[in-house]
């Protein structure tokens, strides 16, 4: 749809042509009359390529895909449309078609297959006639209205196709398991549990706009970058989580521990941002685990007759807001940009080798220690210990004789700094990352229903749970 990807397209040899669309490259938000005109523009393709009597793959370019669909569609030879869905329930639990009647989430045209048939071709017309009539108008709400307008029965012999939009078209669901949203996918793994393999996921049901779509990816290891991301100037710093069986694993689901697990997590990683920062090294994240979900409305923890388990890893735009972490912001006010890294980094294939065999690994120990002070080395080569609460002249001290080594792993965050001696450095800090979380949304029949995540929590006596109990008191804890 823009001249700048057409343009690098071509040159990598892959097949495409000028839409005429004129679209920018910019990111175009939800809603807006830029995101319409994009949805208009994707009718207009359909019904211009449809009479030339191809069939039609389309999806987003938020979704990626995982393995080669084709042979899976051509399971359905007579279908005339086949599409994705918002379902987050399932309704089989093989890798046949969804169950038409048990699909309440909406038709999700991020990923659908058309056949040139007669009643495929009427379809998109009045598709095309109806967004034409009304630039105002979502293209996936009139797709939905259209295919409504009559759904039933199901076509005899058509392993799970329905008769849908005028009593002809003959509709399949693909199933919500394998052809995934975001919620299928990142939160359920629904895949997994059914022992399936995904064709493609699409990065819906997500937080923190398009940043946090490349972010899950990148936690997925589905989005390619190029080489300099793979090896940051600075080196990395990681660390072993090491959560509590107690917070993890014990007790009910509730609110209360919800919060107080993904809290304990919240100060270590606050601890490792303050390091990375001191340090100029880029932050590979630690796995994030809940035990609630989070969605736009209220609801009991996890979504009703889904698969969710508790506890889950959770994408990180369930707790951080990603797209501010990414954000440019001021240096004088801010200080440094802290850079960081999705928790999967030294999983992927893409990075070096010489990366992941640089490795310092720091053992914490008892500062008041007499061998803790003894010596930083070990009778192990590439292992130092080093002493909790230390501040900030140590860390440097300390590691200014490693910069050369690529990764910095400590065995743990707990209690590892003790604080800026540099005030001014300290309070940019603060006002730096104290914008990096985000909410929980929500608590059932509260409005608003929404708790508002606290980089320091920790900080503030009797700190609970709740959401503001005012319109005033809505906002952030800064």
């Amino acid at each position: 749809m823009d001249s700048k990807l057409l343009e690098a397209l071509y040159w990598k040899g892959v097949p495409v042509f000028d839409m005429g669309s004129n679209m920018n490259t910019m990111d175009v938000g939800w809603g807006s009359p830029t995101f319409h005109k994009m949805g208009r523009e994707k009718v207009l393709l359909i019904n211009a390529l449809l009479p030339f009597g191809y069939e039609l793959l389309m999806c987003d370019t938020d979704m990626v895909w995982l393995k080669n669909p084709l042979p899976y569609l051509a399971r359905f030879p007579e279908a005339d449309v086949l599409t994705s869905s918002d379902q987050v329930v399932p309704t089989v639990t093989d890798d046949s078609l969804d169950l038409w009647q048990q699909v309440s989430g909406a038709y999700n045209i991020g990923i659908f297959h058309w056949r040139p048939t007669e009643t495929s071709k009427k379809l998109a017309k009045e598709w095309k006639e109806v967004l034409l009539a009304d630039e105002k108008i979502w293209d996936q709400h009139v797709f939905n209205e259209l295919v409504h307008r009559v759904l039933g029965p199901s076509v005899e012999g058509g392993k799970g196709l329905v008769y849908a939009y005028d009593g002809r078209l003959k509709l399949g669901i693909l199933p919500a398991s394998i052809f995934c949203s975001g919620h299928t996918y990142f939160v359920q793994a629904m895949y997994a549990q059914l022992s399936l393999e995904p064709y493609a996921v699409h990065t819906t049901f997500q937080y923190a706009g398009t940043e946090g779509k490349r972010h899950r990816l990148r936690e997925a290891m589905a989005f390619y970058d190029p080489p300099e991301y793979y090896d940051s100037p600075g080196g990395f710093l990681s660390f072993k989580p090491r959560i509590p069986k107690s917070l993890l694993l014990d007790g009910a689901h509730t609110l209360e521990s919800h919060f107080s697990l993904v809290n304990y997590q919240l100060k270590n990683i606050r601890t490792a941002l303050a390091i990375a920062s001191l340090l100029n090294r880029t932050l590979v994240m630690p796995p994030i685990w809940c035990r609630f979900d989070r969605m736009w409305f209220g609801h009991p923890g996890i979504m009703e007759g889904t698969i969710t388990r508790q506890p889950f890893l959770c994408p990180m735009d369930h707790v951080f807001e990603v797209h501010v972490m990414l954000k440019e912001l001021p240096e004088d006010e801010f200080g440094p940009e802290i850079d960081f890294r999705e928790y999967s980094f030294f999983n992927n294939p893409l990075v070096s080798s010489q990366v992941k065999e640089s490795v310092l690994e720091v053992q914490l120990c008892d500062g008041q220690s007499v061998k803790c002070n003894m010596d930083n080395e070990t009778t192990q080569p590439g292992v130092i210990t080093f002493p909790k609460q230390s501040k900030q002249e140590k860390l440097l001290q300390v590691f200014s004789s490693y910069k050369d080594v690529k990764v910095i792993q400590f065995s743990s965050m707990e209690d590892a700094f003790a604080g800026f001696t540099d005030k001014e450095k300290e309070e940019k800090f603060r006002n730096r990352v104290k914008r990096y979380v985000g909410i929980w949304c929500c608590v059932l029949s509260r409005d608003p229903g929404h708790i508002y995540y606290d980089m320091f929590w920790d900080e503030k006596p009797g700190w609970k749970p709740e959401p503001p109990k005012s319109r005033e008191e809505d906002h952030p804890p800064w």
